[in-house]
């Protein structure tokens, strides 16, 4: 070793307290305040240990407890991160970042001299400002990473600030790579048992998360965490409820768990149709057997208490989504959208029947020997059949054969009424696209949205 004196630094702890709010994940911070470091700053629950005789978890309880009145066991702490820091002062520590979603209490300030301030925030709305140390902690957290260094220069904020990122990510032997949470992780292995690898395999434009979980054996299973209750308990619902009437056609529901809003599914043969080429003849047959398989899912039993007409189409979210996409829309196209709107009060009702919700080919999977495969059931709900007819009708525009396919399959044409609500639905979804779209920086979405409205403004539908 070289010579001279030992470096030592301080230890301290972090409480990452995790609960589920109504958009996701919320974790509990705090705001300095007085004449303590970063007075101001938004921090985590957090202390030095006492000692050489006080071990980082017990650490972590007694601070807990001290600065939010919440009682933590022992056992409820999970090893979230360990991250070596140096301040832009030049001082260096080592935090331990712990994770705890269980507790007893209400969190509260209980040291007012040194904080003025907790709360919840949702990991996608973070307040500012925010301890650097802090923040690099959590980010370190959901990189789901056992160590970090953050080592700041002399002059950086104590704030956090994305153009001066000084944390460093150090992986673990196996790469590290990303996984769902630990409540996540120990609900798949109580259904199905040990993991061994996760691949994350969401879409990139939706907040829920979709994860492959392999085992030793090579088993593969499938694990949705959704974005909010509504979605869990529809997908669950019909999960349970007709999904199975397919006959193979799509996943088995293994386990559900509401408070995590995660289900656990087996995996399903195939690859997804969106984007595949296929030959025209081919083309055909595809979507005859997409016909085929949306009549059996509109077949399906509804709940005894499911209504028996289609709720009225949600008119009430027109001009929210208008000021989203107003920028990308063509001169005419705010009128016409809200003439066809005005338009369909006049509609005679529907028949509800039980719909996917989302269909369009990302969503069918096609297998080896040419059968079909439906997933993603987070939409599913008792609606018009057009419902699953809107996201589909851009795979028509120019091709009548594949049109005529579908319906073939089908097994009979839309009523006058389901085609001039079919107009409505067509129309709205475009405008919630293209706004959504526009916002999130999707741009096939944008243009999706924009080819519908050139068609239904054409009379197209």
């Amino acid at each position: 070793m070289s010579g001279g004196e030992r470096h030592t630094v301080p230890v301290d702890v972090h409480l990452i307290a995790v609960r589920e709010g109504e958009k996701g994940p919320e974790v509990l911070l705090s705001r300095r305040a007085g004449t303590v470091y970063a007075a101001g700053h938004w921090h985590f629950p957090s202390g030095h240990v006492d000692g050489p005789f006080e071990d980082v978890v017990t650490a972590l309880v007694r601070e807990t407890y001290e600065e939010t009145g919440l009682v933590v066991e022992p056992g409820d702490v999970r090893a979230a991160v360990t991250v070596h820091q140096r301040a832009p002062g030049g001082n260096a520590r080592v935090g331990f970042f712990f994770e705890v979603r269980r507790w007893s209490g209400t969190p509260d300030v209980r040291e007012p001299e040194v904080c003025d301030a907790m709360d919840w925030f949702a990991l996608d709305a973070l307040p500012e400002p925010m301890i650097a140390y802090c923040r690099a902690g959590l980010n370190a957290y959901r990189a789901d990473v056992p160590l970090a260094l953050h080592f700041q220069e002399p002059g950086d904020p104590i704030g956090h600030d994305p153009a001066v990122d000084r944390l460093h990510l150090v992986p673990a032997p196996d790469g590290g790579g990303p996984r769902p949470c630990l409540g996540v992780r120990e609900f798949t292995e109580r259904a199905v048992g040990r993991i061994t690898a996760w691949t994350d395999v969401s879409w990139a434009r939706t907040a829920g998360r979709v994860w492959r979980a392999q085992n030793a054996s090579g088993g593969v299973w499938f694990v949705k965490i959704h974005q909010n209750d509504r979605f869990h308990g529809r997908e669950a619902g019909a999960l349970r409820a007709w999904v199975p009437g397919l006959g193979g056609a799509g996943p088995r529901l293994v386990a559900a768990d509401a408070t995590l809003r995660a289900i656990v599914l087996t995996a399903v043969e195939g690859h997804p149709l969106h984007g595949m080429v296929l030959p025209p003849d081919e083309e055909r047959r595809v979507f005859r057997a997409i016909g085929e398989l949306t009549a059996r899912v509109h077949a399906s039993p509804l709940p005894a208490a499911a209504p028996r007409t289609a709720p009225v189409v949600p008119y009430a979210k027109l001009d929210r989504h208008l000021e989203r996409a107003r920028a990308q829309l063509r001169p005419g196209d705010e009128e016409f959208v809200r003439s066809v709107v005005n338009g369909a009060v006049r509609l005679p009702a529907v028949e509800a029947v039980a719909t996917h919700g989302d269909l369009q080919l990302r969503n069918l999977l096609r297998a080896g020997d040419g059968t079909l495969r439906i997933i993603d059931f987070e939409r599913s709900e008792p609606q018009s059949a057009v419902r699953d007819l809107v996201r589909l009708l851009d795979c028509f525009d120019g091709r009548a054969d594949l049109y005529e396919s579908f319906f073939d399959g089908y097994g009979r044409r839309l009523t006058e009424a389901e085609e001039a609500r079919l107009r409505v639905e067509a129309v709205l979804d475009a405008v919630s696209g293209i706004g959504f779209g526009s916002r999130t920086g999707d741009p096939e979405l944008v243009e999706r949205g924009r080819r519908t409205l050139v068609r239904c403004r054409a009379g197209a539908g």
